[in-house]
């Protein structure tokens, strides 16, 4: 008999992250259900990570689940995510998304740019 292992996702949705994108998209009650994570250039470190919603998958988009949430990651950006973590966190400064990216080397104080 064979038991098919579950493949791990190149990048993880934690189920806090989860849960925020489903209130969000129940909140705005929009065409726009996915979360896209985006590296673009720029930031105080080299790197920035952008969040939106989309309402489009791409073709090569890689796309990772949890709790009925979507993220959506380019092949570009999978380059510099690759075993990174999508996490939710409210904190005494405030609530917002964070990645927890193991390929980036130093980080603003913010978490919003980084470099590798």
């Amino acid at each position: 008999m064979s038991v098919m292992n579950e493949i791990e996702p190149p990048v993880k949705l934690s189920e806090s992250a989860a849960n925020r994108i489903n209130a969000i998209v129940e909140e705005l009650d929009s065409d726009k259900k996915m979360l896209r994570v985006a590296v673009n250039g720029g930031g105080c470190s080299g790197f920035q990570y952008s969040f939106d919603l989309d309402d489009t998958q791409n073709p090569d988009d890689v796309v990772v689940t949890n709790k009925g949430a979507t993220l959506l990651i380019d092949q570009i950006s999978l380059l510099y995510l690759a075993g990174a973590e999508v996490d939710y966190v409210e904190d005494m400064i405030g609530a917002a998304f964070r990645i927890n990216n193991p390929n980036a080397t130093a980080s603003c104080s913010c978490g919003t740019s980084f470099a590798v």
